[in-house]
Formats: C-alpha cells, sequence, structure tokens
C-alpha cells in the first residue's frame, strides 16, 4: 500500500492509502500523485527517525492544503516573510532561529525570533 494525494488545482484536497493498480484503475479519477510519510525536505527517513539513503518522493510528505507544482509538496506559507527553498520545499525565516536550548517563536511585526513564554 502507498499514499497518494489527489491534488485540484496544484491544491492537495485529499490523501489516501491504496494500491497502485487501484489508483492506476482510474476508479478514484484523475490527478492523483504518490507520496511517502518517509519524506521531509527531499531527504527519505528510516523508522528511526534517521536519513536511510531511501528515494524521497516528491520533496514531502503531501498533507491537505499544500501545494503542487509538478515537482514537489510544499506546505502553507507560514509568515509572509518566510521564503521557500526550492531544494526542500520546506519555508525558511529570514534569520535562523536561536540553538541555545530554549524554546522560541516568530514574531513577523519585527522579524525576529522571540522567546516563548510557556
Amino acid at each position: 500500500m502507498s499514499h497518494f494525494a489527489k491534488i485540484e488545482n496544484g491544491t492537495v484536497t485529499q490523501v489516501i492509502v491504496a494500491e497502485q493498480d487501484v489508483i492506476d484503475s482510474g476508479i478514484f479519477g484523475d490527478g492523483w500523485i504518490q507520496t511517502s510519510y518517509n519524506t521531509r525536505g527531499g531527504v527519505h527517513y528510516g523508522q528511526d527517525g534517521q536519513p536511510d539513503g531511501g528515494v524521497a518522493l516528491n520533496k514531502n510528505y503531501a498533507g491537505i492544503g499544500y501545494t503542487w507544482d509538478g515537482t514537489g509538496f510544499a506546505p502553507s506559507q507560514p509568515y509572509p516573510s518566510w521564503t521557500l527553498n526550492q531544494d526542500t520545499y520546506l519555508w525558511e525565516s529570514p534569520t535562523l532561529m536561536p540553538t541555545d536550548g530554549q524554546s522560541y517563536k516568530w514574531d513577523e511585526l519585527i522579524l525576529s525570533w522571540i522567546k516563548a513564554d510557556f
């Protein structure tokens, strides 16, 4: 069994689990693209969560609302200032999040990471 995303007007509207021959039969109509929950950022991950050198399908696992451009699946843009990385199809902030072990959240008004108050 594999995962398939239904594409309508460049947007994922549904994700199902099915056999390739069922998709090929046309019973669900056209517009289905295979996706893999083991793929993120153009890298295939094993069951241990580590890259395993497997075939990465279409940049990312598709989710409802993701876009499809014929090459890969991309999630919705989280903030207007973020840009889509064309290699990974993941959104990137204008500045890197600090890696000091603290929790941060993005503040679009000041275009910066601020410590999260939890």
